[in-house]
């Protein structure tokens, strides 16, 4: 009976935490970029499908004027981003036109604001199912 009943739970945690976990936001990619105006590309691994994207900064504000977002079957989304994002900060929330789908690569255009120079930032992107 006891045994029964750990079993009984251990799959209703497994089940919940499959069920919860479809709403949480993944690391997809990230890039370390210079205090200079460029343009970088974060590959993008694994056989995840996502729906929604974010870019979150680290370290340092940059303004990201806009990135591309090209899928494994060729296709290209273009977004303008043209946010300001402060160090800690993120941007807004991004939908995927057709639902989930998957990423090759993302690239992105940039340049540093602030008085900060010949430092970085970190780039994170974030998706979500």
């Amino acid at each position: 009976m006891k045994i029964n009943i750990f079993l009984f739970t251990a799959i209703l945690l497994v089940s919940l935490s499959a069920f919860t976990s479809l709403d949480e936001w993944k690391i997809i990619g990230e890039r370390t970029v210079n205090f200079s105006s460029d343009r970088d590309v974060i590959r993008v691994g694994g056989n995840d499908w996502f729906e929604k994207l974010k870019i979150k900064v680290v370290d340092a504000p940059i303004h990201i004027a806009d990135f591309d977002v090209y899928f494994e079957n060729g296709e290209k989304f273009s977004v303008n981003i043209r946010e300001n994002i402060e160090r800690g900060g993120e941007s807004r929330v991004i939908d995927i036109p057709g639902h989930e789908r998957r990423i090759d690569r993302i690239e992105f255009r940039y340049r540093t604001i602030g008085k900060l120079r010949n430092g970085k930032a970190n780039v994170i992107v974030l998706g979500r199912r």
